[in-house]
């Protein structure tokens, strides 16, 4: 004779743990405090790392933005024409060769000109320079610049105060 077939409403196995509602609580906390370490891991590193500031003093540069505009419409009124030449030497320094001339096509001279090579999105690894008058209209030095990509912020001062000021994109060879 054939014996009644047994029937299973449960997926319990005698001897096994169970799942109680505790232990549904701790694995629940715990897999949220392993994705809270390391989100807190990759935070630490990422601000440690990069500050996220691309321009010292950004408040700051932000308060003074109006005047930034006047300065600019007063640069180009002076409508100067300013070139940079960029050429590595026998050494391995750059040199950075800029002449300037105004409106009338004379020489600009008298001027404290400064060159910041910017490194993008990195403010550790950016390079002043301050540029000497080698000949009326004509400011020279040499920086040791890494090869590749650098903003070119190219100052010009007049008894301490900015007269010129342009940025350009620069390929460093």
């Amino acid at each position: 004779m054939k014996q009644p077939m047994e029937r299973k409403d449960t997926d319990y196995v005698a001897g096994g743990r169970p799942l109680t509602g505790w232990r549904v609580l701790a694995i629940f906390v715990g897999l949220f405090a392993i994705v809270l370490a390391a989100n807190g891991v990759m935070a630490y590193f990422a601000v440690k790392t990069f500050r996220g500031e691309v321009v010292a003093h950004p408040y700051e540069r932000g308060v003074a933005y109006n005047r930034d505009i006047a300065q600019a419409r007063e640069q180009a009124a002076r409508n100067w024409a300013v070139d940079v030449q960029l050429s590595r030497g026998a050494g391995g320094e750059t040199d950075v060769a800029v002449s300037m001339r105004d409106a009338d096509g004379a020489d600009v001279s008298g001027v404290v000109v400064d060159a910041l090579f910017a490194a993008p999105a990195d403010l550790t690894k950016d390079i002043r320079l301050h540029l000497e008058e080698s000949a009326p209209g004509r400011y020279a030095g040499k920086a040791q610049l890494p090869a590749g990509q650098r903003a070119l912020v190219l100052t010009a001062a007049r008894e301490g105060k900015e007269v010129f000021r342009s940025t350009n994109r620069v390929e460093v060879r």
